[in-house]
């Protein structure tokens, strides 16, 4: 059932963020190809629950936040500054960020969301994802492009009732999602430290040499645009239901077992499992016809795969899109199985070969992305359950929930997080048209392997061990 309409989110004071100045940050960063094209994106619009931290005052609080934060940019200093697009003699304009601007860095937001609690945002079993969540994130529905002139970074920490929730707005062309939790747990572990009184060596610093191809010429990497007025093109989602899905560790162990059984494999993963449950399940309740062509894509993660790989530090976006594509009627003709078959595939093919090719491929015509490349035929399966969500303890203890805004939404698209309990349990933030979710929630086959969610008491009797 749809949430209640949005109860007031009222801002009690905009702080500025003075990062503590960083002598070996350059001042001008280029962009690598990886991150110019998502300049038409979202910023990142994730966010965590936490019960009131006890024995410390509001004031205490934000002043913790604030002085760990002016911390950790000392590490992640790209996102204490701007982007610059800059037109070139002879056409086309490079984009690249500037650091050390003075008055030009980050936000912090304090907010209060009068009669909001811990229950309303958790959301009881069977409600949609309460709209009041949009309004715990600045820069709603900001693009990355915006950066020219807005903050690369923006904080919002909202009181409620009986606990804080913490929105961090994150540009997407400076960073990819595995940059993004990882600036969230630095933050974090700076936090924690200065809970005990103590001063912190970070235990994973960035890296923020970019990786570039060879056999273009030296970065920046020129875009064929006469100015931003020709690529710059803003999305609005449409009226969108969003619900949370708890897979157990029990459920999920079950799918993938059935999966490779199907197919006669053992090599089908958990995720490509899952995956293609979501596939099936959407495209039935959607009843387009069986000579429909459809897609499953999936974000994938570059920096294993390359060959020397990059780090796991390297901050930056190092993200592609891979799909596997069938008809509606060969999808749910033909088992769970042959559909994860499929996804296995597309993952397993996206080799070192298969990145440069692709890589080589955009730097030939370097474009600017659109969130419309995302048709409604299809699913897209982004973020991860492998991202740290639940360890970003700021030395108050486990969140309680992970929630994002309206950041990067369309019908069709699925954020994966790791679920509240650990041991490999999934949540699956799902968005769809109201008459398809609808008709997602009475299907057999996803009832059967969905879980009935972490009860609140349980999240609140256990954060506390």
């Amino acid at each position: 059932m749809p949430s209640s309409p949005n109860p007031a989110v009222r801002t009690i004071k905009t702080y500025a963020v003075t990062p503590r100045p960083n002598p070996e940050a350059p001042r001008k960063l280029d962009m690598s190809s990886w991150d110019v094209p998502m300049l038409c994106f979202h910023y990142i619009q994730k966010g965590l629950l936490f019960k009131y931290p006890p024995d410390l005052s509001m004031e205490q609080i934000i002043q913790r936040l604030r002085n760990s934060l002016e911390e950790v940019l000392f590490h992640f200093y790209p996102l204490s500054g701007r982007l610059r697009v800059v037109a070139c003699e002879g056409g086309g304009v490079t984009c690249h960020v500037e650091v050390g601007i003075d008055g030009e860095g980050p936000e912090f937001v304090h907010a209060v969301a009068d009669g909001i609690g811990i229950a309303d945002v958790v959301a009881a079993d069977g409600q949609d994802l309460p709209e009041f969540l949009k309004e715990f994130f600045p820069l709603d529905l900001g693009i990355n492009f915006d950066g020219c002139t807005n903050p690369l970074l923006a904080i919002q920490l909202t009181e409620l009732i009986d606990g804080i929730f913490i929105g961090c707005v994150f540009n997407h062309a400076i960073g990819d999602g595995n940059s993004y939790w990882h600036f969230f747990n630095a933050w974090a572990e700076i936090s924690r430290g200065k809970a005990v009184g103590k001063e912190v060596m970070l235990s994973r610093l960035p890296e923020h040499d970019k990786w570039f191809i060879g056999g273009y010429g030296e970065p920046p990497i020129k875009l064929p645009y006469s100015s931003p007025a020709e690529f710059v093109v803003r999305f609005c989602p449409p009226l969108l239901r969003e619900r949370m899905f708890h897979f157990s560790s029990e459920s999920l162990a079950k799918l993938k077992a059935r999966a490779n059984h199907e197919y006669g494999k053992g090599t089908i993963s958990t995720f490509q499992a899952l995956s293609a449950l979501m596939w099936r399940c959407i495209m039935r309740a959607r009843g387009f016809p069986p000579e429909q062509k459809t897609s499953c894509r999936l974000a994938i993660q570059n920096r294993t795969r390359l060959y020397p790989p990059l780090s796991p530090n390297y901050f930056g976006n190092s993200v592609c899109g891979v799909a596997t594509s069938t008809t509606v009627g060969e999808l749910l003709n033909n088992n769970l199985g042959w559909a994860a078959w499929l996804a296995h595939e597309a993952v397993f093919n996206h080799s070192d070969s298969a990145i440069r090719d692709m890589v080589h491929t955009y730097m030939k015509n370097p474009i600017v992305y659109y969130l419309n490349i995302f048709d409604v035929h299809s699913i897209m399966m982004g973020s991860s359950p492998r991202f740290d969500m639940y360890g970003c303890d700021f030395g108050w203890g486990k969140p309680l929930a992970v929630r994002s805004g309206s950041a990067n939404k369309f019908d069709g698209k699925i954020s994966s997080y790791p679920g509240w309990e650990g041991g490999g349990s999934i949540d699956l933030e799902v968005c769809l048209l109201p008459e398809y979710m609808s008709a997602l929630e009475r299907d057999e086959e996803f009832l059967a392997v969905v879980s009935p969610p972490i009860k609140l008491d349980v999240l609140l009797g256990i954060s506390d061990k």
